[in-house]
């Protein structure tokens, strides 16, 4: 069973480095970006090698056990 966790995100997206980073996923960039590298990381079901590959809101990011679903932060 997948941990479902929605991020809010306040501009039109989110690097998907920084997307790992800011949902608590990893300590730091670096560590993000190895895991995108590494082929860990899925992007709307699709594996993504890009670090700073452009997520908007209705993506979906899976890392492990934990699916990230991204949202544009109401104003």
């Amino acid at each position: 069973m997948k941990e479902k966790i929605e991020i809010n995100i306040k501009g039109e997206y989110i690097e998907l480095f920084k997307l790992l980073k800011f949902a608590g996923l990893v300590n730091d960039g670096s560590e993000a970006k190895m895991l995108i590298e590494n082929g860990e990381v899925l992007y709307n079901s699709e594996i993504e090698t890009r670090k700073r590959k452009k997520v908007y809101s209705g993506d979906v990011v899976i890392l492990e056990n934990t699916l990230l679903y991204v949202k544009k932060e109401e104003k």
